[in-house]
């Protein structure tokens, strides 16, 4: 199978759609002769002997539904523009919307893991762009009453906060665990909600 695998919801609008779609016979027989391969209205409505208001309702609702597609279109001898239908290569799959506390756990362990790499990252990078001051130069600077002597203002003031050296790498790294962190006890809330 080459198609896509689509998870629906129960009660989400496509769900419903095609509910609608299938709720009939008349649906399920359109379907069986669309398994064999394309096929027009008004071979529909000859091979399952119905009228054509009703194929094309049935067909419509399936179209918007997502189940069938206009596979080609051609010009019948009088000129008139006849669609062929096929079913789409997909499979369906209805599911209730389950979450457990082993998914969470799996799918922010995995976004530490990209917030570490990107901070070893940016460790790797940092000498790269901060030709200015080395970490040992950081260091070996004194203070005067707060203040970093012997450093421009612009670059002082963005390694110093109240007198205390502001790591760039450190400062990306609590950024990112503080974000997950806030994401997380977020999630856990609304599974304790859904339960």
């Amino acid at each position: 199978m080459t198609g896509t695998v689509t998870v629906l919801e129960p009660g989400d609008e496509r769900a419903q759609k095609i509910a609608k779609a299938m709720a009939s016979q008349t649906a399920n027989d359109i379907l069986s002769l669309l398994a064999a391969g394309s096929i027009s209205l008004s071979d529909i409505t000859e091979k399952l002997k119905i009228p054509l208001t009703t194929a094309k309702y049935h067909v419509e609702n399936m179209l918007d539904a997502g189940l069938i597609t206009v596979s080609e279109t051609r010009y019948s001898v009088k000129g008139r523009e006849v669609k062929l239908y096929a079913l789409t290569d997909q499979l369906l799959i209805v599911a209730p919307k389950k979450t457990n506390i082993r998914d969470l756990l799996l799918k922010y362990g995995s976004l530490f893991g990209i917030v570490v790499a990107g901070t070893l990252v940016v460790f790797a990078l940092a000498p790269l762009f901060s030709s200015a001051v080395t970490p040992e130069a950081a260091a070996l600077m004194t203070t005067n009453g707060g203040e970093v002597s012997g450093i421009p203002g612009a670059i002082r003031e963005n390694m110093m906060v109240q007198g205390t050296y502001i790591d760039p790498v450190f400062t990306f790294f609590l950024g990112g665990i503080l974000v997950i962190g806030a994401l997380f006890c977020y999630e856990i809330f609304l599974w304790n909600k859904g339960r």
